[in-house]
């Protein structure tokens, strides 16, 4: 973009310029202006030709001079000089500026006399430095570079000199030396030393006088803007102080200073207020004096508004200059155009020039021109450049297009449209779609073109369009604000306190617009953290481990964005226990105290708590150290009481919140006298280990108790009820003394008393005892039982007199046991028990009796010694109670609506059994109970039948036997009614319809079994193993899947736990096996077992395609054939049962070993019920075989692990395999051989299986 401009000076060299005179001279002159423009120099006035003087050259492109000094003097070129820019629209000029040289020159040559002074009077070392541009920096040191010290007595003038306001005979020395340093050269020039003498004659006190200024008052002058310094230095003897007041008036706080201890004022920035009147007052004991300082504050000129700005005007526009400032006195202002005065300019009749602004009418292009004002008065002046630029030029708009701004949400947004034009363009607002200007709140519009929001919100984002025009065209530019969320620390790291050596953690959370990249920066006392590996800094926190002292301070977090940053600081403080305490003294020692101090060690910023007092007695216990006392943390002495004959050693141990410290070094030795005991033994008993002794005991004393050597003890006895004199032995190193043939237990009084060399302790107190103990030698008389109910008895006796018990009475025995039961079938004897009662108690109760029972009891007393003879046995009958549960229940003979159940008579009987109640009800597949039946039953009856049931039915039975007291406990159990027959039929039919062979067997089966509570038991294998399913209808409260290898000759089933489940994945499974896997339901321990089907899964060895067997025909002939050949053998069974002779299946049976097998019952074809019951009743249906014992072969089938009955075995396709068995016992013979011969379908399968 190129617009015609005039010159403007943009840098050049200060007024008053001094130089270094051992380098080159460089005077600055830029400026700026299109086209470029020259530049010309005038020296003293007059042009300066830089091309005939060949130490001068020019910068290219620039006005700045460089003067070679290698071969030229420096001050040849000390002369005023003054730059000037020019091009076709004006010249530019800049400020004359005076070029000087730096100087320090050397001190003259002067002998200084040595200086002899009286001590108390002033004195004054001159040092009148010589004078240099600009003036040296005045100090004085000895020969050895160091400052002289310096107070409210010696002290150093504005002028270099060194004041005495009274002299002291330590002011004696020969090397008082004023230094001066040059600032520009950086040399140092130094004075000859100068001698002081002080003579040793102190001069008498006097009041002060000023030694500078001289008078009452005088007078200042100080530029504004500059620094006023004022200083009173006064003398006398004592050394004067001094103060400054200002004289109606107050000091400027913020800007004044007091120097060289109170003698010299200091204000800075000096304005026209700080003119005035001040006084310095020098005070000492013997009076004071003032001077009066009078100020006056003048003005080099100065700009009130700034500098004039530079015009750009469009033809025909107006326009002013304004040149405005002050000064005092009043400065003068004068004009120029390009550089010539104003009235020696040509004529323009659209200028006007009135004092300090120039007014432009109507002006016409061509009138472009650079105009200085000069502002002047006695203390200065003001030189400024403005151009005037007419220029006809559409607008254009500066600020990048489509810029985009970024801005903090509720934080102030400006968005800039700088643009240029001549006439100035006006520049309008517009937002998205541009429907209007933005106009009014939360819009500002500033003067050049910038759009203000003062909080910017969400709502502000989107896309901005300035638009700038004048007469000669329009320009927009669009631009893009984006309005952020602030970066806030949700979580700010918290104050900590840790013990030295731990870790610590710092969080710092924080939440961020996630559009900005956060960065995370953490500091240690405003400063970067140390490089140091035990500081681990993470996306949210600082860690710190293994802390050291060094670690502690100010932590701060600080989240920095690109356009926010947030930041929280806390404090981190490093604990320990505190040092030892250290220099243990001990004072104020007498004979049985001693005062101890210390000094404390460094707390380590935890304060001490408190100090422990620690002491090692050395001639009783070296080493050992014990607590004597403790005194507060504040604290830093202890008075401490002693005990005599201790060789005392101290030390002091400090606890802080940490813990306690390291003990001190040990304290000097502090022995004290012996002396006669302080205090007799304690703890003193009597008592008797025999019937005639009496054995005194005590507490000995501790060798800090002793007092002294030589420590013994006199013991004393006497019986308590007669007057008799006391007996005293005296013993030593022991705690006990024997007394022997003592009567039994008498009452005694006991003394113990302590003696060492020194003399002895104090009268004893008094103790008692008794002597010892022997049995007691009568029984309690007058023995009674009262029964409370069938367990419950009272014991009541006379109590012992005291002289037959002979001792300390500590209570009384009741001995009892149950000679019988009442009724004929509990006839049993009960062993012997006891209950005591302690101390004098004349009754007890004896809880836990068994009704209907005769019991025998006696009582006795017993002492310390043991227990007296019995009283007289008593007996007493304990009334009826209700009766135990029925030793057993079972079920048998189910049939479609009816059932049996047997059951024992209750083994605790506790009275006369008056009958049975019968309660049952039946059971839903969901276990739910429906309504309850009762039935009374007599009490000689021990099985019932009951009629009319549902078939297909579970029940839940309950029975219990009754006295006259009440019912007991009733027994519980459950059966099912078999199906009903139709619905064998019927399955019968639709199993027929695919393997009619087969179902002939399964349909006799079904028939014969318990209906089991498990069905739809089905098996899958997949990848992750075997996937047992089942549906379960029981009540039993534990399932288990049972499974075993079935090449396996363990009888043991491995077994998983699958309560509330109907599913189970068996992953144990190996691959390539065959397992028999079965669902087994277990409940109460007199409860039976129930089984599902057995299932056989095989795990295939190697993943590959599945065949299904069934559909082959070789299976389907084998089968077939299978089912054939059963059917054969089930006639001819048929046959011979109809013929009533016996079949070679009963030498099968016969020779069969399983404990559990148990044939079926041939009138129903079911199996038998069993049972556990203690009485042993065999089930209808076992056989037994003639020696009256049942051996237990190894069949795999033995349902031992759950001691219940056997099981039964079905093949996938729910043939018969197995044979069911239950548990034999003993039963009647007559009952046993009813049906021990009978046909079966079990009978069949047996000889089937003993063909095979």
């Amino acid at each position: 973009l190129y617009l015609p401009q005039p010159p403007t000076i943009t840098h050049q060299s200060p007024k008053d310029y001094i130089i270094d005179p051992r380098e080159n001279i460089i005077i600055h002159c830029e400026a700026k202006g299109k086209p470029h423009p020259s530049f010309s120099w005038t020296r003293n006035g007059t042009h300066f030709d830089i091309d005939e003087d060949p130490n001068v050259t020019m910068k290219p492109h620039s006005g700045t001079l460089v003067v070679d000094i290698s071969r030229a003097k420096a001050e040849h070129y000390e002369c005023v000089y003054q730059c000037t820019a020019r091009n076709k629209h004006g010249t530019a000029v800049s400020s004359n500026i005076v070029v000087r040289q730096s100087r320090s020159p050397l001190w003259s040559k002067e002998k200084i006399k040595p200086i002899v002074v009286q001590e108390g009077v002033s004195l004054v070392l001159p040092c009148r430095p010589p004078v240099g541009l600009p003036p040296p920096i005045i100090f004085w040191m000895d020969n050895y570079f160091q400052k002289l010290p310096q107070s409210s007595r010696v002290s150093q003038s504005l002028n270099g000199d060194l004041y005495f306001a009274n002299v002291l005979r330590e002011d004696s020395r020969n090397d008082y030396i004023c230094y001066a340093r040059f600032p520009y050269t950086q040399t140092i020039q130094q004075k000859q030393p100068i001698t002081v003498k002080v003579l040793n004659k102190p001069a008498d006190e006097r009041k002060p006088t000023f030694l500078v200024p001289s008078g009452n008052s005088s007078s200042k002058t100080v530029l504004r803007g500059q620094v006023l310094e004022m200083e009173c230095i006064a003398e006398g003897l004592p050394t004067p102080e001094i103060s400054w007041t200002k004289v109606s008036s107050v000091l400027p706080a913020k800007r004044t200073s007091f120097l060289h201890y109170q003698r010299t004022l200091r204000i800075v920035n000096v304005s026209e207020s700080d003119a005035g009147d001040y006084r310095c007052t020098g005070r000492n004991p013997l009076g004071s004096v003032h001077h009066t300082i009078h100020v006056t504050v003048k003005a080099a000129p100065y700009w009130i508004s700034g500098t004039p700005r530079n015009l750009v005007l469009a033809p025909g526009e107006n326009g002013v200059l304004t040149c405005r400032a002050s000064g005092t006195p009043k400065p003068s202002i004068t004009w120029a155009m390009n550089g010539i005065p104003i009235e020696n300019s040509p004529k323009d009749l659209s200028r006007k020039v009135e004092d300090d602004t120039i007014i432009f009418t109507d002006v016409q292009t061509g009138s472009s021109a650079v105009y200085q004002c000069n502002v002047s008065n006695d203390y200065g002046y003001l030189l400024s450049n403005a151009f005037v630029n007419v220029l006809s030029e559409p607008p254009r708009v500066l600020t990048p297009a489509n810029k985009v701004y970024q801005v903090i949400k509720n934080h102030r947004a400006l968005i800039d449209c700088a643009s240029f034009g001549s006439p100035i363009p006006k520049i309008e607002w517009f937002k998205d779609s541009r429907s209007s200007t933005l106009d009014g709140d939360p819009y500002i519009h500033h003067d050049n073109g910038t759009l203000e929001i003062q909080v910017a919100q969400a709502v502000n984002s989107g896309k901005y369009t300035c638009v700038a025009r004048n007469i000669l065209g329009i320009y927009e530019n669009h631009i893009y604000l984006e309005v952020k969320e602030p970066t806030r620390i949700l979580k700010q790291p918290e104050y900590k306190v840790v013990q030295r050596g731990r870790s610590v953690v710092f969080e710092c959370k924080v939440k961020h617009d996630p559009s900005l990249i956060p960065t995370m920066t953490w500091l240690k006392d405003d400063g970067e953290l140390p490089d140091d590996e035990r500081l681990i800094v993470d996306s949210d926190s600082l860690t710190i481990t293994d802390v050291t002292e060094n670690d502690a301070g100010v932590y701060t977090c600080i989240m920095n964005t690109t356009l926010d940053h947030d930041s929280a600081s806390a404090e981190l403080t490093v604990v320990e226990r505190p040092d030892p305490p250290t220099d243990l003294e001990l004072t104020d020692q007498k004979k049985r105290s001693v005062q101890l101090t210390w000094t404390p060690g460094d707390e380590n910023n935890s304060p001490i708590q408190k100090f422990l007092i620690q002491y090692e007695d050395k001639l009783h216990h070296r080493g050992d150290w014990h607590n004597l006392t403790e005194v507060l943390g504040t604290k830093t002495t202890a008075h401490l009481k002693l005990s005599p004959y201790v060789h005392y050693s101290f030390r002091v141990l400090a606890l802080n919140a940490v813990g306690f410290s390291r003990p001190s070094l040990p304290s000097r030795v502090f022995k004290t006298e012996a002396a006669a005991p302080d205090e007799n033994p304690t703890g003193i008993q009597g008592y008797g280990t025999e019937h005639d002794n009496l054995v005194i005991s005590w507490k000995r004393l501790t060798s800090l108790q002793s007092n002294g050597p030589g420590l013994h003890y006199k013991v004393m006895w006497r019986q308590k009820t007669v007057d008799s004199e006391w007996t005293t032995v005296t013993v030593a190193n022991t705690s006990k003394f024997v007394v022997s043939g003592t009567p039994t237990f008498v009452p005694y009084e006991l003394k113990v008393q302590a003696v060492n060399d020194h003399g002895a302790g104090p009268e004893p107190a008094i103790a008692h005892g008794y002597s010892g103990e022997d049995l007691p030698v009568a029984a309690p008389e007058n023995v009674q039982a009262v029964v409370r109910n069938s367990t419950v008895a009272d014991v009541h006796w006379d109590p012992v007199p005291s002289k037959l018990i002979r001792g300390h009475l500590k209570g009384y025995k009741v001995y009892y046991w149950k000679e019988r039961h009442l009724h004929k079938h509990n006839p049993h004897h009960s062993d012997q028990q006891v209950l005591t009662f302690s101390g004098n108690h004349t009754h007890g109760m004896l809880p836990g009796l068994h009704p209907f029972s005769l019991y025998s009891f006696n009582v006795r007393v017993y002492n310390g010694k043991g227990e007296g003879p019995a009283s007289l046995p008593q007996q007493f009958e304990t009334p009826e109670g209700v009766p135990g549960p029925p030793t057993s229940l079972i079920v048998t003979n189910p049939n479609l609506d009816s059932l049996t159940l047997e059951w024992n008579p209750p083994h605790v009987r506790n009275g006369r059994i008056t009958g049975y109640t019968l309660k049952y009800q039946p059971v839903n597949n969901s276990n739910e109970l429906g309504p309850v039946e009762e039935l009374a039953l007599p009490p000689n009856e021990t099985s019932f039948t009951l009629p009319n049931l549902k078939y297909s039915t579970r029940y839940k039975f309950y029975l219990n036997a009754k006295t006259v007291v009440g019912a007991g406990p009733a027994i519980s159990q459950e059966a099912i009614t078999i199906m009903d027959e139709a619905l064998i039929s019927h399955e019968w039919i639709v199993l027929s319809t695919n393997r009619p062979f087969l179902t002939v067997v399964f349909s006799l089966v079904c028939s014969a079994l318990p209906v089991s509570p498990f069905v739809n038991v089905n098996s899958s294998v997949g990848e992750s193993g075997a996937l047992i399913s089942w549906e379960y209808w029981g009540p039993e409260n534990n399932i288990y899947v049972e499974y075993k290898n079935q090449n396996s000759k363990r009888k043991e089933w491995q077994k998983k736990l699958v309560n509330g489940s109907q599913t189970y994945m068996l992953k144990e499974l190996k691959g390539g096996i065959s397992y028999r896997v079965r669902l087994v339901a277990k409940g109460h321990h007199d409860q039976p077992l129930h089984l599902s089907k057995e299932l056989v899964v095989t795990v295939p060895a190697v993943a590959s395609r599945q065949v299904d067997i069934a559909t082959q025909g070789w299976f389907i002939g084998l089968m077939c054939a299978i089912a054939l050949l059963i059917l054969i053998l089930l006639i001819i069974c048929f046959i011979q049962r109809n013929k009533g002779g016996k079949y070679p299946v009963k030498e099968k049976e016969d020779a069969h070993t399983d404990p559990e097998f148990q044939p079926m019952k041939d009138d129903d074809c079911t199996f038998g019920e069993y049972s556990d019951n203690e009485d042993h009743k065999p089930l209808k249906g076992s056989r037994t075989p003639s020696n009256g014992t049942v051996k237990r072969d190894d069949s795999d089938d033995s349902l031992v692990d759950y001691g219940e009955g056997g099981d039964g075995q079905f093949n996938e396709d729910g043939s018969f395999i197995g044979q069911y068995s239950g548990k034999s016992a003993s039963r009647d013979t007559a009952e046993g051989h009813e049906s021990s011969e009978a046909p079966s379908p079990i009978n069949a399968m047996n000889s089937l299986n003993s063909f095979v």
